[in-house]
């Protein structure tokens, strides 16, 4: 407003010769950026600030590339710092949105989101967990979650003409693959983040709020189902049961060449066909198959979102910027750049050409995300849903250990009233 104030007393005459003064009629607001590493392409990023700052004339781009080691607590320390030096966006993992919404240091973009942004088409499992009661603060920017990689030849040896559309198909192809020195799927013991979408699938939950309270839930009888069926399908290969998908690296597992299936994101298809050319050619994707052949199954939906400092130096410059990025002009060119998901289910399409991306946004309609409280990452800083895994697949009762796990994850979501 005093930007526009002092043009209109230019124009008025009086104060003709002095205009020339005025730095703010030359001067451009500079908005600082925080991206992480690799989110973004060099190329993607020089285009859209190219393509900003010609379009926002009175603003400028400082993008600063950060590394996701140690981000939380410099993002933390970031948004407590109102000199007004600190960053105006920042991009942050969708599940990590509460750990920083926590006491009010981020800006509430409820009415951008519902009245420019058409909220109501994005991706749940990365508009979800940016909201803290009915305010949104998280904005989605993209999204990326597991599919099924599968050896096409090792199907067509089978016998199998198309994946399977549902879980009962998909039991019946992995038990037919599972022969003769070739392990029907490679899925480790420890892969929680599969056995989440079993769960969700059969109605449970990892946890559950009541009267402001969590309370770890493995033990319910839909979360009992979900874990059978991974018992079930983690046993038709020989993934090891006290390990996750890193441990070894199932990419490389998979290059060896005795494997017909794994759950991950499709990027990783790259990484096998680097570990083994001969592979190259041979690999498809489907959707990870849901109860029937209606839908896919619920999967773990990773990504980020976009936030906004409440110590922005002008808010309605931050504003401009995540709009933009988020838009659907640079959000479905980033996601064809990067072979990510875009954030609005609306833009499906715009991948359909990708056979692995169009797996991953079939099953990205149906994602969900990590229980939404700030609490969740002491659940995966010392996680019982892992050992709780190893000790089922390792013949344990279900049952009991599904309490202990439980148990674990009410004591880790208490409030810290310390």
């Amino acid at each position: 407003m005093r930007r526009r104030l002092l043009a209109l007393i230019c124009i008025t005459g009086s104060l003709v010769s002095a205009c020339g003064m005025l730095p703010s009629a030359q001067k451009r607001e500079t908005v600082t950026v925080w991206l992480m590493k690799g989110s973004a392409s060099k190329q993607f990023l020089e285009r859209f600030t190219e393509d900003f700052e010609r379009t926002h004339k009175n603003l400028r781009l400082d993008i600063r590339i950060q590394e996701w080691t140690g981000i939380v607590e410099k993002v933390r320390t970031a948004l407590k710092d109102d000199s007004g030096n600190g960053p105006d966006v920042i991009e942050v993992g969708n599940t990590q949105v509460p750990l920083y919404a926590d006491g009010g240091r981020l800006v509430d973009l409820t009415l951008e989101s519902m009245r420019d942004w058409g909220m109501e088409k994005w991706l749940p499992g990365l508009a979800q967990p940016g909201k803290d009661g009915n305010r949104q603060y998280g904005i989605p920017w993209y999204g990326a979650n597991r599919v099924v990689i599968y050896r096409k030849d090792l199907f067509e040896q089978a016998g199998i003409t198309r994946p399977p559309k549902n879980r009962d198909e998909w039991l019946a192809d992995t038990g037919k693959l599972d022969s003769g020195g070739t392990q029907g799927i490679y899925l480790a013991g420890q892969d929680w983040y599969t056995l989440s979408g079993f769960i969700w699938d059969e109605g449970g939950d990892l946890a559950q709020e009541k009267d402001y309270e969590w309370k770890g839930t493995l033990d319910t009888p839909a979360a009992l189902r979900g874990m059978d069926f991974y018992r079930r399908l983690q046993a038709l290969g020989a993934g090891p049961v006290d390990a996750d998908e890193e441990h070894p690296p199932q990419a490389g597992v998979f290059a060896d060449g005795k494997v017909a299936q794994i759950v991950a994101v499709p990027g990783l298809a790259r990484s096998i066909v680097q570990q083994n050319p001969d592979l190259k050619g041979k690999l498809g994707f489907f959707p990870v198959p849901g109860k029937t052949a209606a839908r896919p199954g619920t999967v773990f939906t990773g990504g980020s979102d976009l936030v906004i400092s409440q110590h922005t130096k002008d808010q309605f410059a931050a504003t401009a910027v995540v709009g933009a990025l988020t838009g659907a002009k640079w959000d479905t060119e980033l996601a064809r750049t990067m072979n990510y998901v875009p954030n609005k289910t609306t833009l499906a399409g715009a991948v359909a050409g990708e056979e692995g991306v169009a797996a991953m946004a079939a099953g990205a309609a149906h994602g969900r995300a990590t229980p939404h409280t700030p609490q969740w990452a002491d659940v995966e800083a010392d996680n019982p849903i892992k050992k709780y895994m190893t000790r089922v697949l390792d013949g344990a009762d279900p049952q009991t250990e599904a309490r202990r796990a439980s148990k674990k994850i009410t004591e880790a979501l208490a409030p810290d009233l310390g």
